[in-house]
């Protein structure tokens, strides 16, 4: 029953060769760039904001480092244990991504975005993790267009990403504020000159 969903669902999705080539490379864009958006939000969250907000800021990334963490190992323990072809692999649709055909479920860009949404909904703001899901669902609907995921991989990776926040918080709990501490004096020992010329928050 769920393959047959899965099947349909992609179907429905998938793109074909008579798609408009300007919505093609806008899937091809939003599948494999819109995910530097992870990176590059850590590092301006650690780096810079208003001085009161840093140490929260800070956490936020360290919190969801773990979590990404946690996400990511679930997902390689699933995709071992569980595999399944891609729809290329497996003949279904057309593809329009290079892609190697390895398992597909669950989704690795799936599974970092939607942990970064969800770590967002949960330990930033509603409207922060709102637009970070939309980014999710954007990265989803793109690589399921393009015939390299199905859309049970997606559905999937949200799974794994509110698993690995889960066990996130319950780590912090733990280990939280020592591990910040730690990094903290780690950055302020390698930033030292960036941090004294001002160019870097302390």
């Amino acid at each position: 029953m769920l393959e047959s969903l899965n099947h349909t669902l992609f179907y429905w999705i998938n793109a074909t060769p008579d798609s408009p080539r300007w919505l093609i490379a806008l899937a091809e864009f939003s599948a494999s760039d819109l995910i530097s958006i992870v990176p590059l939000l850590a590092v301006g969250l650690w780096l810079w904001g208003p001085h009161h907000q840093v140490s929260a800021q800070r956490q936020l990334v360290i919190k969801i480092s773990m979590a990404i963490v946690v996400s990511m190992s679930i997902s390689l323990l699933l995709g071992h244990f569980f595999p399944h072809d891609r729809p290329f692999a497996d003949h279904v649709g057309y593809n329009f991504l290079p892609h190697a055909p390895d398992s597909s479920f669950p989704s690795d860009h799936g599974t970092v975005i939607f942990t970064f949404a969800v770590a967002f909904l949960a330990w930033h703001r509603l409207w922060s993790g709102a637009v970070l899901m939309a980014v999710g669902l954007a990265i989803a609907w793109s690589r399921v267009y393009l015939g390299v995921h199905w859309p049970l991989d997606m559905f999937g990776a949200l799974v794994v990403g509110i698993s690995g926040c889960l066990s996130a918080q319950i780590l912090w709990q733990a280990f939280g504020p020592a591990l910040y501490r730690i990094i903290q004096q780690i950055y302020r020992f390698c930033f030292a000159t960036l941090i004294r010329r001002g160019w870097v928050r302390d």
